[in-house]
């Protein structure tokens, strides 16, 4: 009966038609991916936030399907959106960290995105926030498949009033297309100005297949909020923020079901990476998972993810499988027939999953790496084996406030252990002595990626990594 309920299912949402004399035409559904900076695991209603209300957010689960062992690509800005937006590990496609205003490189306009893939089944495009893929001009959406793009290129904190770095930081530029229109904007008015964007774009292509990515770039420092939401909650600024990040998806949701657009829309809601946890209250929480953004622990990369689909995705759905964001790409390219790229991906489907088959399971392992190109852990089923490595650790460190950041040591040097990630979610018992067999299982796991896509830890180069975009010499030497 389970599997007769997904099939139609399946049917309703992928070929929703209308008759044409004797002929159906199929409307493929369009697609809403909004990507929030830096919100945590615990940062929901649903998932335990305090001092604030998410209730747009945690209606818009109950009403579709939410993940609880979903993956961002890395904990980091720029290879997290590399990764969900091509459906590659970020280091397959040569990006680490956080590209800034100095860099020379950029996601290369040779990768597929999800953009440049739904172009080719004429879908209307457009991005709307933060890109932060390459600052210059041949990296930025326009070359990406976007037919729009307004925001900004990098972080919101890369500006001249940075705590840290305030002289290493020009304006930061607000863009249009490909223009500069702008430079060090009002910030306050950047969650709501990027939903009006959503909401204008929506409406003008209401009559054809469209792709929304709404990267809002709160809750990443610093924090800025509208006066219509200035101390509306008990958690202070954060709070703040992440109320009207929810008025976002909340409207958002509205808009569509005003103009009878709901069950043959999708929307994605997932973050970009754990908390940047030495950021005191202006951080959010990893729900109590270990350590934050810029870590390969449960803190720095396992994130809230939400898909919903009324009529299509049934409601309530809670789905414990493993999953992560370099999943989104082939998710997509299923949902609407559009083809995968020629190039090597490593994201695998969720459709079963999101058609309600909690029998299936698509993916069963997963790579964490950080830093350039360093092999931290590896996952399998519910087993996780950290190797030894230096990474952040925040731990025994204390947070700053008010934006101003607290320490954290950038090299602590972690053992290697295994978790038992259903027993131990926080990751505080090491369990590689009792389970040998196990170790060795997922020993030869890492083998095998360090033979694809390398480790600097063990200095292996890898055979499968691709170029990113670079700059020519001549641009690189007038920049």
């Amino acid at each position: 009966m389970r599997n007769a309920v997904v099939g139609s299912a399946l049917l309703t949402g992928l070929l929703s038609c209308t008759q044409q004399g004797n002929e159906a035409k199929i409307i493929p559904p369009n697609i809403i991916l909004v990507y929030i900076d830096d919100m945590g695991y615990g940062d929901l209603g649903r998932t335990g936030a305090l001092g604030f209300t998410t209730p747009h957010l945690d209606k818009m689960a109950n009403e579709g399907l939410f993940f609880t062992h979903f993956y961002a690509p890395q904990a980091v800005c720029s290879a997290s959106r590399a990764g969900i937006l091509t459906g590659c590990y970020p280091n397959r496609l040569g990006i680490a960290w956080a590209f800034d205003h100095m860099s020379m490189t950029g996601l290369n306009p040779e990768e597929m995105t999800i953009a440049t893939m739904l172009k080719q089944k004429d879908y209307a495009t457009a991005v709307y926030g933060k890109w932060h893929l390459g600052h210059h001009k041949e990296f930025l959406p326009l070359n990406h498949g976007f037919d729009e793009f307004y925001g900004i290129p990098y972080s919101n904190d890369m500006w001249p009033y940075h705590p840290g770095t305030p002289q290493y930081y020009p304006p930061l530029p607000l863009i249009e297309g490909d223009s500069t229109i702008a430079t060090n904007p009002d910030q306050r008015y950047f969650t709501r100005d990027f939903t009006l964007r959503t909401i204008d774009f929506v409406k003008r292509h209401q009559d054809q297949p469209f792709f929304v990515y709404l990267a809002h770039p709160m809750p990443h420092v610093p924090l800025f909020v509208s006066e219509d939401f200035d101390g509306i909650s008990e958690q202070g600024l954060y709070g703040d923020v992440m109320m009207e990040l929810d008025w976002s998806v909340g409207t958002i949701l509205e808009t569509l079901r005003d103009l009878n657009l709901e069950k043959n829309t999708l929307v994605i809601f997932i973050s970009d990476n754990g908390p940047w946890l030495n950021y005191g209250n202006h951080s959010g929480s990893s729900g109590g998972f270990r350590e934050g953004k810029g870590t390969t622990f449960e803190g720095g990369q396992r994130v809230p993810a939400i898909f919903w689909w009324p009529g299509t995705i049934e409601s309530g759905l809670i789905c414990n499988r493993l999953a992560a964001g370099i999943d989104v790409l082939p998710s997509i390219a299923e949902l609407t027939g559009a083809p995968l790229p020629d190039k090597k991906i490593d994201g695998v489907s969720l459709v079963p999953l999101l058609m309600g088959d909690m029998d299936a399971n698509p993916r069963n392992e997963f790579l964490y790496y950080y830093r350039r190109n360093s092999l931290q852990a590896v996952r399998s089923g519910n087993w996780k084996l950290v190797f030894e490595h230096p990474g952040r650790t925040y731990e025994g460190f204390l947070p700053g406030d008010d934006g101003i950041p607290g320490s954290a040591n950038e090299n602590f040097l972690f053992p290697k252990a295994l978790y038992d990630l259903r027993r131990d979610p926080a990751e505080a018992y090491d369990v590689m002595e009792k389970y040998p067999e196990i170790v060795s299982e997922l020993e030869e796991i890492a083998e095998r990626a360090r033979y694809d896509l390398g480790d600097d830890i063990s200095g292996v180069e890898g055979k499968n990594r691709r170029e990113p975009g670079r700059l020519k010499i001549e641009e690189q030497l007038n920049h």
